[in-house]
């Protein structure tokens, strides 16, 4: 095993991702990415910009993900009035129940690793949300987070 954190922690999050799309293609029918763009508007991403952003994706790649998922009856994509191109994004009940299917089932997987590796959710959560916290505040140009929480 190499001796470099952040090499493990891109190994871990591509392994997870896998295993990720491996479980709802075989649950759900489903690729993780087309989960993950579900996942992410029902969270908040409630325009295609957002989405983007969310996903840190580029905006044509991710419309193409939109006009997709719509055309599987997953989400809806109307068009805001006096906004221009921007188009509201909403979960129609088929994709919510499939967020919230492969939510459970992803969480529980998870919480499945977590025991079998003897790590505490508690303490693997606060130490994730603080890299993310700080990550956010670098690219908004806040000061250093790493002390908080």
């Amino acid at each position: 095993m190499s001796d470099s954190l952040s090499y493990d922690l891109h190994k871990l999050t591509a392994r997870l991702d896998r295993a990720a799309d491996r479980i709802l293609h075989e649950r759900e029918g489903i690729s993780y990415s087309r989960f993950l763009t579900l996942f992410a508007v029902k969270n908040g991403a409630a325009h295609q910009r957002a989405l983007a952003t969310w996903l840190g994706q580029s905006e044509p790649s991710t419309s193409r993900m939109v006009g997709v998922l719509a055309s599987e009856g997953m989400l809806t994509a109307r068009r805001m009035p006096g906004r221009g191109n921007t188009r509201r994004l909403q979960l129609t009940s088929a994709g919510a129940e499939l967020v919230e299917r492969g939510s459970r089932l992803l969480e529980g997987r998870f919480e499945e690793l977590l025991d079998r590796s003897g790590v505490s959710r508690a303490s693997y959560q606060r130490q994730t949300r603080r890299l993310l916290d700080q990550l956010d505040a670098d690219t908004q140009g806040q000061p250093d987070v790493s002390n908080a929480a």
